[in-house]
């Protein structure tokens, strides 16, 4: 006796990767070379990705940062009418933790370390954090590993307290040094 062709089992048979005498409900579809139940092959997918693809986006983040930088550094911020002014110095004449950042970059940009420093050390330290994260990127991007930052939320609270500290003292008659 032959099986009807139209029957769920004779399809599943038919697919290729099914196993013979599976039924629709137990046939395991099969992705590349490896089913679907079984997981990926010991290679991991974004190793297998071309070099170029794993650069496109530290590439793409340093050439942004860099424009900004080339951008600050070619447009003074010293200068008034250039950019806006920070709307809480401005109505209430407390410094928070970003002003002189743009005086900062544009004195780093042209290599002068101890007035960036003075506009806003808080932004130079950040300076060396974001270039230490880069070249982390990078190297794990040629390797084929992927980039995963997970921070515990102690330490955002750490973040936000050294935040809060550099803008209250910043703010005091005896931490004026790093004021703007």
């Amino acid at each position: 006796m032959t099986e009807d062709p139209a029957t769920p089992r004779a399809e599943a048979a038919a697919e290729p990767g099914a196993t013979a005498g599976a039924t629709a409900e137990t046939a395991q579809p099969v992705v590349g070379n490896w089913s679907a139940t079984a997981g990926p092959p010991s290679t991991p997918a974004h190793a297998s990705r071309s070099l170029a693809r794993r650069l496109v986006a530290p590439v793409g983040v340093l050439v942004g940062v860099g424009a900004a930088f080339g951008y600050v550094g070619s447009v003074d911020p010293h200068e008034p009418g250039h950019y806006p002014v920070c709307p809480l110095l401005r109505f209430t004449g407390i410094y928070c933790p970003g002003c002189g950042g743009l005086r900062s970059a544009h004195a780093f940009v042209h290599g002068e370390l101890g007035a960036a420093l003075g506009a806003n050390a808080l932004a130079v330290v950040g300076y060396g954090i974001f270039a230490a994260v880069m070249v982390l990127w990078l190297f794990r991007a040629v390797r084929g590993v992927p980039m995963r930052i997970a921070i515990a939320p102690v330490w955002w609270w750490g973040i936000g307290a050294v935040l809060a500290v550099f803008t209250v003292v910043r703010n005091l008659p005896f931490g004026s040094a790093l004021a703007p």
